[in-house]
């Protein structure tokens, strides 16, 4: 009967959870913001290049779709069906960085081999890395948990898989995309309970590297130079960032309008993909800016509260998954806007979910789906937690002449003593042998003195 009982009661496999409503409604409304600023800044390149006024919206919104039936493919997969498959995710994207390098397989813009060429379209496949990347790195730190926070051996492997992957995006070159992996990986790992003295060693070796490779090349260093002083040469090197602060002077506090940005028509150069951020300042003021700011806050501190959550419900794996993927979009969109502001070298890197670019926006589409997976489970979780606590209430025996309906009494029952019976005194403790002690209410053994 009992048995019985808990079948019925603890049918875990038909709880459902739910997407979180705030990850959600944040990523719609970055996608949708997207949308209409891709639209107004890629007006004036799409006229220059005579391909039709709203050429690069419509590409744009084809990427967003296909990014969003991907989302939802991945948000309706198990997250243990995807960590069995980590390592195997982690040997395609080393062979998709190795084939960007292949003539004939690689296509080559701009002097940089960082696409695949699929024939209609062409594919970044550092974006698809970083996710991958992220995937395989979440279910190592879940097997390798204590081998990481311990010892330099559970460390080496995934400071030695980035230090592969970012010698080979240097070879493309792509040096921004190459610091934006350390970064994610330094912080998956110290997420992952790595001892701090661990850490100082390799990032003693990785940071003097990383600025000699920055060193290593004239566009680096031009790049470095016009960055600190842009207005030295605003019609050579600093021109982009000088434009760009431009752009961002006209804004004030409300902007100019949507669609009335002067900056965009052929002086800001990619006013549509890695200066986005400028034509947004520029046409919606300190406003908009203020508004882009706080929902990209919303979306990656959501994303770390999932993975906390996650972690105190011993699941890992999808803790680990949700703190890298908001590592990637935080990281990416901090470069990004920075960037724009001044503040950084120029980097090449997008604003995720707005700035026009195929690979980057379907990617990032099919990390948010892995997030919103994430939340999904963790609600799930908590409801099984439930549904587990109100069975074991259910079918808990009742006490021994209890009433149903009605609570126990916690109070002890008291003790009746028969009428001309004289109460026994209590007992009196008995002595401890000699060599023990008393501790908090044990009786313990006690060695003495040594020596």
């Amino acid at each position: 009967m009992i048995a019985e009982r808990f079948k019925q009661a603890f049918r875990l496999g038909e709880i459902e959870g739910r997407f979180d409503p705030v990850l959600l409604g944040t990523f719609l409304a970055l996608a949708g913001i997207g949308v209409v600023m891709v639209a107004s800044s890629s007006v004036g390149v799409a006229e220059r290049l005579h391909v039709g006024t709203f050429h690069f919206l419509l590409r744009h919104a084809l990427y967003l779709g296909a990014g969003l039936v991907l989302a939802v493919a991945i948000s309706r997969t198990e997250l243990r069906l995807i960590e069995r498959h980590g390592l195997s995710l982690l040997l395609v994207s080393m062979l998709l960085l190795v084939m960007v390098l292949l003539p004939g397989i690689g296509a080559e813009v701009n002097g940089s081999r960082r696409w695949l060429n699929l024939g209609l379209a062409r594919f970044q496949v550092v974006e698809a890395v970083k996710l991958l990347l992220i995937v395989w790195l979440a279910s190592y730190l879940v097997r390798h948990r204590d081998q990481v926070q311990n010892t330099w051996w559970g460390l080496i492997k995934p400071i030695g898989i980035a230090g592969a992957m970012v010698m080979l995006l240097l070879l493309q070159p792509d040096f921004g995309s190459a610091m934006l992996i350390c970064a994610i990986v330094g912080g998956m790992v110290f997420l992952g309970g790595v001892r701090i003295r661990n850490l100082i060693a390799p990032a003693l070796v990785v940071l003097p590297l990383m600025g000699l490779v920055a060193m290593s090349e004239p566009y680096r260093v031009r790049r470095l130079t016009s960055f600190l002083d842009p207005w030295a040469d605003p019609y050579g090197n600093g021109f982009q960032l000088t434009q760009a602060l431009i752009a961002i002077g006209r804004g004030e506090w409300f902007g100019v309008g949507l669609g009335s940005s002067i900056q965009k028509l052929s002086f800001l150069p990619e006013a549509h993909t890695d200066f986005i951020f400028s034509v947004i300042a520029e046409e919606t003021g300190f406003v908009g800016v203020a508004l882009v700011l706080g929902m990209y806050t919303l979306l990656v501190g959501r994303g770390f509260a999932l993975g906390l959550d996650a972690m105190r419900l011993k699941r890992p794996f999808a803790g680990y998954c949700a703190f890298g993927v908001s590592l990637w979009i935080g990281l990416q969109a901090c470069v990004s806007i920075g960037v724009n502001l001044g503040r950084l070298p120029t980097k090449g890197l997008t604003l995720p979910l707005i700035s026009f670019g195929g690979s980057s926006v379907l990617m990032t589409c099919v990390a948010i789906g892995l997030l919103l997976r994430v939340g999904y489970e963790v609600d799930r979780t908590r409801r099984q937690i439930a549904r587990i606590r109100e069975g074991a209430a259910e079918v808990a025996p009742p006490a021994e002449g209890a009433i149903p309906g009605v609570p126990p009494d916690p109070s002890p029952a008291p003790v009746v003593v028969p009428a001309g019976v004289r109460p026994r005194p209590p007992l009196a403790p008995l002595p401890l042998p000699t060599g023990v002690v008393p501790v908090r209410g044990r009786i313990e053994p006690s060695l003495g003195t040594i020596g």
